[in-house]
């Protein structure tokens, strides 16, 4: 008799991760009426908010077989460690957790097991990349644990080869920025350190990279929101040999989008009025998620180079805050940030807002281009809907998946593939106005390429396509 299967999901705290996440477990219980799926919600300052106003809005819609629970808060890390590494303090903020997450197995495991007539059982915990110290509680159970890439396989292919740098080629030290190229499996081409993440410059960040990439081959599979035809030279290397079996789950995409917040309702109705009112595929869209800011010194050379493109444009604009310290919203901006007659100039083929919906925008016919920071779920926003990318990175691995889409796929126009937030780099006028006129040219190859991969990875999740079957082989090792 066939046995109902449970799967604990453990996605790290923030929202961008538990999007992705959450449209996956839909994914799985779509395909198989037998699955049901627990979530294990952290909260993080300052990210607590906006997670608690998606879960919301989750869980009003019609999903019974998924079932969210928020843990118990904890202590919080040392600001001290965030200040050397947010990654390290995410890490230990996430270790704080373990307890709450070992009682909650041990319930939904002894739930199952004392009830005679619940066929269903626990068969596996689903970790976040972050949350690899919870394979230790899988295996204290004696489940399986699978890890879920919430990026591409190129973040993978970088786990895997600091694993190897560490263990085999005995070299301990964190990057250099004079360092030279690196050769990594997965990339078909060199690898310049400057784009890799910033935390692999200092020690401590460093070694808590080494330590998720050391655990990558404790699980019995990985899970990565993409499509073969989207990276097939890394699929290709990392199937079979030493490394656990790679399924490709995506592109998961929340075509909803998050929730509006009150406070922009009317600022959405303005929005999508106003792109109703434009000509087809001739906005681009500036955007650079929830964590993007600039200082007044960078918007003015915005503003420059969107005046100077005399293409129309949509731009979601934060500030940066004092001291440059991080918010995840930050401060919106006012006129005198702007060059004199900005405003006046670019009047009628501009908009300009703090907060913008930013999957319907890009699903929007009259948005043709779209700036972004490149964190991986606007990259799949943009090829879900067809809008080639401009790469502006920013924090996170924004900058290998800058490189990624530019210089391995072919896949985005380069304005920069290693600029940091809050750097002191200005990204000037002339550059921002070229990489825009570039990007609008209605017949250029790379819109013809976004276009084609984004009709590829849509039938990738239809019956038959390669997700699809990626997903099946899934759900059939939890039977």
């Amino acid at each position: 008799m066939k046995r109902r299967a449970e799967l604990i999901f453990i996605p790290s705290p923030g929202l961008t991760h538990l999007v992705s996440t959450l449209e996956f477990a839909k994914l799985l219980i779509d395909r198989d009426d037998w699955i049901s799926i627990t979530v294990l919600v952290m909260k993080l300052p300052p990210f607590t908010s906006s997670v608690d106003a998606y879960t919301k809005s989750f869980t009003s819609s019609s999903h019974s077989s998924i079932q969210l629970i928020d843990l118990p808060q904890v202590d919080l890390p040392s600001p001290d460690l965030l200040k050397l590494s947010f990654e390290s303090y995410l890490i230990q903020f996430i270790e704080n957790n373990i307890p709450h997450v070992r009682n909650i197995v041990a319930d939904l495991v002894l739930s199952h097991s004392d009830d005679e007539s619940d066929p269903a059982r626990v068969t596996g915990l689903v970790l976040d990349f972050f949350c690899v110290s919870m394979i230790d509680v899988a295996n204290d159970f004696g489940l399986p644990s699978y890890i879920f890439l919430t990026t591409s396989t190129g973040f993978m292919s970088l786990m895997l080869h600091l694993s190897t740098r560490h263990e085999y080629d005995q070299i301990l030290t964190e990057f250099k920025p004079l360092d030279s190229d690196l050769s990594i499996p997965g990339f078909a081409n060199p690898v310049p350190v400057s784009v890799l993440l910033s935390g692999m410059f200092n020690k401590v960040g460093y070694t808590s990279f080494v330590k998720i990439g050391q655990r990558f081959r404790d699980v019995k599979g990985i899970l990565v929101n993409t499509f073969a035809e989207l990276e097939p030279y890394a699929i290709n290397i990392f199937s079979g040999g030493l490394n656990p079996p790679v399924y490709t789950v995506g592109p998961l995409v929340d075509l909803k989008g998050q929730p509006i917040p009150e406070s922009e309702v009317a600022k959405h109705r303005d929005i999508l009025k106003w792109l109703d009112d434009q000509p087809q595929s001739s906005v681009v869209f500036l955007c650079f998620g929830s964590g993007g800011s600039f200082s007044p010194a960078q918007v003015k050379e915005i503003a420059t180079g969107l005046e100077q493109s005399e293409h129309r444009f949509l731009w979601c604009l934060r500030v940066s805050p004092p001291n440059n310290e991080f918010s995840v919203m930050n401060q919106s901006t006012n006129h005198d940030d702007f060059p004199a007659g900005f405003l006046e100039k670019t009047r009628g083929r501009g908009m300009i807002c703090g907060w913008a919906p930013q999957v319907e925008v890009l699903a929007h016919k009259a948005v043709g281009g779209f700036v972004s920071h490149c964190g991986w779920n606007s990259i799949l926003e943009s090829l879900w809907y067809g809008v080639p990318i401009v790469t502006w990175p920013l924090y996170a691995e924004q900058q290998l998946n800058a490189f990624r889409m530019v210089k391995e796929l072919g896949l985005a126009v380069e304005l920069r593939l290693d600029s940091r937030m809050n750097n002191g780099d200005l990204v000037t006028a002339d550059e921002i106005s070229r990489a825009v006129g570039s990007v609008m040219v209605t017949d250029s190859e790379i819109r013809m390429k976004v276009k084609e991969i984004s009709e590829i990875g849509r039938k990738s999740l239809m019956d038959g396509g390669s997700s699809f079957i990626s997903m099946g082989q899934f759900i059939n090792l939890n039977f």
